[in-house]
């Protein structure tokens, strides 16, 4: 891609935006449906946010015993449509100008419709465990190694396969109701324009996709029991949605001249916001959940066992591997264990080292990356009559390092070394010193993404890929680099020792 001719916009503070009448053209609207808020942000040509144009309303996953964990997909797209008109509205200087409407979501969601475009079952989300008994079903059927190079992904409860064989057999008038199948994003679409298309990376993290293909594989719908008639089908990020009902431009004149295009995943999108955007760069995410991750330009022809690689386009995949709980294991952790008065959680990231703080396996729900125990629970080993509540909460904090440490093995197996290491998301702003931790275990430099809504920024930038593909998106701000201290790592080559002995014990229990 050929440079922007404008030099890189800053703020006169310390938001990462632009004001309207500086904004490059064309703009688009993001939107971007989390484990926690739906959002939406303005932004334009350079992938720089537009001030004063954005909404976010919070929410929560409905969870319960079991591994239940949904959400209402008619909340969601109320949600979102509350987001365009604060956003966008009737908003008279916008008109002409936004060119683009694009939305990712959390993956592996999944949601029935009826022949009325109608709902007839929750969102399952990618937390949902309940269909562990499927899932070891599947697995002592076929060789998942095979699978995993099929589709790039392993056979988990966060995937398709075992969720379509639980729907068939715990909630069979929800499976037989449903004359489709389609993501919260198509949901979103499909309520809204009356049409919608899966996109190729939300294809690829329902665990259903050939990754070579970029079609759906036979093999995988036969293995999830479902047909190929109740899925959508897959759009290239090429291909948006051109024509929209009337009813669209009159809710929200500004988008008269806007292309809708497919959903993708809240990961691919937080990937390239943060600036990863090719083999250079590994972004390490700290929110809701976590995940490392790297962009390739061509596959790879092995795909380590811990790992996953999703399709993103024709030409680009992203390798990397995921945990589900960071934020939601620091919040955890927080409620659970009362620290001492004046003390911050942010304070117990930067406390001395200790060998006497428990080893914890955080896996509140469940375990993706390395070892895909979707049924996993959490788990401590070391704790006396002297540990302190900030000594669990440490030892949550170590637990989730370790668990990226794991994931960052097989990437450079896979993936050789890389240029940087940046890290974006909530837990590693709210509590920067969990990146000095992540750096002392690596053993190499983290750079920190200092600006928020790196997910939207990515979602707008893949349109932009489309809509302005001459123009280079700035780079993002950035503020300090933790550098890892030598002193520290017999610490954390003891704890990683530790951490795969009660993990074994507790995977063979």
């Amino acid at each position: 891609m050929a440079k922007s001719a404008n030099p890189p916009k800053t703020d006169d503070d310390i938001d990462f935006a632009v004001p309207l009448a500086k904004a490059v053209d064309p703009l688009v609207l993001a939107l971007d449906v989390g484990s926690t808020a739906s959002r939406g942000s303005l932004h334009d040509a350079e992938g720089v946010p537009v001030r004063g144009y954005r909404h976010k309303i919070p929410h929560a996953f409905t969870t319960g015993s079991g591994g239940k964990s949904v959400i209402d997909p008619d909340q969601v797209v109320e949600e979102l449509g509350t987001i365009i008109d604060v956003v966008i509205g009737s908003r008279k200087e916008l008109i002409g100008r936004v060119k683009g409407v694009a939305i990712d979501t959390f993956a592996s969601s999944v949601v029935g419709v009826d022949a009325n475009r109608r709902a007839t079952s929750p969102c399952y989300t990618y937390a949902d465990s309940r269909s562990t008994p499927q899932l070891a079903q599947l697995r002592s059927e076929v060789g998942e190694h095979e699978l995993q190079q099929l589709t790039g992904a392993r056979l988990h409860t966060s995937y398709l396969a075992p969720r379509f064989r639980w729907l068939r057999e715990h909630e069979p008038e929800i499976f037989a109701q449903a004359k489709r199948w389609v993501s919260l994003g198509e949901y979103f679409h499909i309520r809204l324009l009356g049409k919608a298309r899966a996109g190729t990376a939300i294809a690829a993290w329902s665990g259903l996709q050939d990754r070579h293909t970029g079609n759906w594989s036979e093999r995988m719908l036969e293995l999830a029991q479902i047909d190929l008639s109740h899925l959508s089908l897959i759009a290239r990020p090429t291909q948006p949605i051109l024509e929209v009902p009337a009813g669209i431009t009159q809710r929200w004149p500004a988008l008269k001249d806007a292309k809708w295009f497919a959903p993708i995943a809240d990961g691919l999108a937080q990937n390239v916001g943060a600036g990863g955007r090719d083999s250079s760069t590994v972004v390490t995410s700290m929110s809701t959940s976590g995940a490392m991750r790297v962009m390739l330009h061509s596959a790879p022809e092995e795909i380590p066992a811990g790992l996953w690689c999703y399709r993103v386009d024709d030409h680009r995949y992203l390798l990397g591997g995921a945990i589900n709980d960071v934020g939601r294991a620091v919040d955890w952790a927080e409620r659970t264990f009362r620290l001492p008065e004046g003390t911050e959680v942010a304070d117990v990231a930067t406390q001395a080292y200790s060998q006497d703080v428990p080893v914890f396996l955080p896996y509140l729900s469940g375990e993706r990356s390395t070892g895909w125990v979707g049924g996993a629970q959490a788990h401590a080993v070391g704790i006396t009559a002297s540990t302190e509540p900030q000594d669990m909460v440490r030892g949550v904090m170590e637990g989730i390092v370790v668990s990226l440490g794991r994931v960052a093995e097989q990437l450079k197996e896979a993936a050789g070394d890389v240029e940087r290491l940046v890290t974006t998301g909530g837990v590693s702003q709210n509590v920067p010193g969990i990146q000095q931790l992540l750096a002392d275990q690596l053993g190499r430099e983290t750079i920190q993404a200092t600006f928020k809504r790196s997910t939207l920024r990515g979602t707008a930038i893949m349109a932009q890929e489309v809509l302005s593909p001459d123009t280079e998106p700035v780079e993002a701000p950035r503020s300090q680099t933790f550098k890892p201290k030598s002193k520290h790592r017999r610490h954390w080559e003891d704890l990683a020792q530790r951490y795969q002995e009660a993990y074994t014990q507790l995977v063979s229990a």
